[in-house]
């Protein structure tokens, strides 16, 4: 204001809903910005980039002759990468007919999925990959045709979308979601239903909370999701658990195995392996 009477700062892009970006952009959690002059003389651009520097962001990138572009660090990226939650508000439906929010849900609850014909049938809570109240945290928000079909889930948690009709539902990251895509939503307590995305945004809360089932997917707020995180191939991640499910069965009478915050030691122990094997970095 003081420099360039009368210039105003403009955004050129934001949060990206074109995937336009590389595949770990900050643009995707609404954390990157790309600016010019509102005059857009590049002369100034050089100016602009010390500026943005001053005002604290953490990253300030000449990227083009076209924009600066800037960024804030993602504190909870390395979370989202290492895991992925839904917010303790969300909702799953019980296998008697009843709701329940997730902060809520017990080891041992019984909640309702679908199995590998796409039938409805329950899968009981055996562990939690995450469980954190007091965790703040940046979930996708899509919402699908109908009422009230508005799932929020971090952006590297994976669920069944169809991009292309030829290739059926696949697991993706929540991030590359459009809309335009198809999810499955649960219809009428008896079945899941396609339903067209109309809307896909961001939002910041507090808790994040990931029960792993039986079955390794689960119903939220009636939109279909699978429990895994991480890496983008569901049925790699659900043959991890494995062993899991294994003892589970086997040993369930002895509660010594799982922790007191209901996260079992086995998911732990897949997170360090991936924190060492793979170089991803823990929360």
């Amino acid at each position: 204001m003081n420099m360039w009477p009368g210039v105003r700062l403009r955004v050129t892009e934001g949060w990206d809903e074109d995937g336009h970006h590389s595949h770990d952009s900050l643009h995707y959690e609404g954390r990157a910005l790309d600016i010019t002059t509102s005059d857009r003389d590049k002369s100034k651009y050089g100016m602009l980039a010390r500026l943005a520097v001053e005002a604290g962001f953490d990253w300030v990138y000449y990227e083009s002759k076209a924009h600066i572009h800037v960024s804030v660090k993602a504190d909870n990226s390395l979370a989202v990468r290492s895991g992925g939650c839904f917010p303790g508000t969300a909702m799953v439906n019980l296998a008697g007919g009843q709701t329940k929010h997730l902060s809520e849900i017990q080891l041992g609850d019984k909640i309702l999925t679908t199995n590998e014909k796409g039938q409805i049938t329950t899968t009981e809570v055996l562990s939690f990959l995450h469980k954190d109240l007091d965790k703040p945290a940046t979930f996708v928000v899509i919402e699908a045709e109908g009422h009230p079909y508005r799932l929020r889930l971090t952006p590297h948690h994976l669920l069944f979308v169809n991009k292309n009709p030829l290739a059926g539902f696949l697991p993706v990251y929540a991030h590359r979601v459009r809309v335009g895509d198809i999810v499955q939503i649960y219809m009428n307590g008896t079945q899941l239903i396609p339903s067209k995305v109309v809307s896909v945004s961001i939002q910041e809360e507090t808790g994040v909370f990931a029960p792993l089932t039986v079955h390794g997917t689960l119903l939220v707020d009636g939109i279909l999701t699978s429990c895994y995180a991480t890496i983008e191939w569901h049925d790699l991640a659900h043959k991890s658990f494995a062993p899991l499910r294994f003892f589970y069965n086997m040993f369930s009478i002895f509660p010594e195995f799982v922790d007191s915050d209901g996260i079992h030691w086995y998911c732990h122990f897949l997170y360090v392996l991936a924190q060492k094997v793979l170089w991803w970095e823990m929360p």
